[in-house]
């Protein structure tokens, strides 16, 4: 009896399977490859290189309008297929159009939005964001201060194994007005 060759469909989710990736990313690299494969009217991978790779690459990005980590997907599943199954370094992928990260400006509170969080916190939630805000602590340097590194007549705290590990003085002065401390 003799034995069908398998599909390069089958062998490639099965190399995906034998190395624990999560059957929606299999479902989704099996999408990928497909896609690339009518792209290039079903011509094998072995026929194909670096210039069909780009090709497709680059018209995801200027044709389809895709986005950066679509993209990215794309080619990570690609290189899975040309390393992982076919055994085979793909070539120089450089000439490949990128497709653009959208440009994100940072969310910034304003000074009178602060305020009106912070007078809606009351406890020790109030102190540590008051700290956080006004000081400049991060999270944890917060939450590990101790009542001996405060130095209220000098308007300090030390902050002990901060970032870096180094111990610093921190000037809080501002600190003061905005929050209260009793």
């Amino acid at each position: 009896m003799e034995t069908q060759p398998r599909s390069l469909i089958a062998v490639y989710r099965e190399a995906l399977a034998s190395r624990h990736y999560a059957r929606q990313t299999i479902g989704t690299y099996e999408r990928w490859l497909r896609r690339f494969l009518r792209f290039h009217q079903m011509r094998h991978p072995r026929e194909m290189g670096s210039l069909e790779i780009n090709a497709f690459l680059t018209h995801l990005a200027v044709e389809d309008h895709v986005s950066a980590s679509t993209q990215n997907q794309a080619l990570a599943a690609l290189l899975f297929l040309y390393k992982r199954v076919l055994e085979i370094d793909p070539g120089d992928l450089d000439g490949v159009v990128r497709a653009r990260r959208p440009k994100r400006l940072p969310v910034v509170l304003s000074v009178m939005e602060v305020r009106a969080v912070l007078q809606q916190l009351e406890g020790p939630a109030a102190l540590v964001c008051g700290l956080l805000y006004g000081g400049g602590l991060r999270l944890m340097e917060a939450l590990r201060l101790r009542v001996q590194d405060l130095d209220f007549a000098g308007h300090q705290l030390t902050i002990h194994g901060g970032k870096g590990r180094a111990d610093s003085k921190c000037v809080t002065a501002a600190l003061g007005a905005s929050v209260s401390m009793g």
